[in-house]
């Protein structure tokens, strides 16, 4: 039933703020950004009088790689919660990187929380094969990951 991803989604305070985040530090392209508001919106969000601004970033140009679509709701203040990896829903979205060593190293250049430096992990008996991983957060405290294939 399900074709594809189209995007992920990720409600932020502040879409200026994220925006930079992500275009300025991971370096991520802005495709555009949106309002949404109505009788339609309102229905999809469940929400009375609703009003949406939505903005589409791009990590690449491979057509595997869904955009990132950041929310943030103008008509209310969304409810905040500690983004931990130890809760049931979405707990990261992971960015490949082809050096994660200089990535961290960039992350920690804009004091970027990480979580802990880069770990190495040996998949090969299960299939999975050898990489490099750290978690971070963005502006909110959402958690991301990064990964370098080794």
């Amino acid at each position: 039933m399900v074709k594809e991803i189209i995007h992920v989604g990720l409600t932020v305070s502040n879409i200026e703020r994220s925006v930079a985040f992500y275009c300025d530090i991971l370096k991520m392209r802005f495709l555009g950004e949106l309002l949404m508001q109505g009788p339609e919106t309102d229905m999809l969000f469940a929400q009375k009088d609703c009003k949406v601004r939505v903005a589409y970033l791009s990590s690449g140009d491979e057509l595997s790689s869904p955009p990132v679509e950041l929310i943030e709701f103008v008509s209310q203040t969304p409810e905040t919660n500690e983004s931990r990896l130890d809760r049931i829903g979405i707990s990261e979205i992971c960015f490949q990187v082809p050096d994660i060593e200089a990535f961290y190293a960039h992350l920690q250049k804009h004091n970027v929380p990480c979580l802990s430096e880069p770990q190495f992990f040996d998949f090969s008996a299960d299939g999975f094969g050898k990489s490099k991983a750290l978690y971070f957060r963005d502006p909110d405290g959402i958690i991301l990951e990064a990964m370098q294939i080794l």
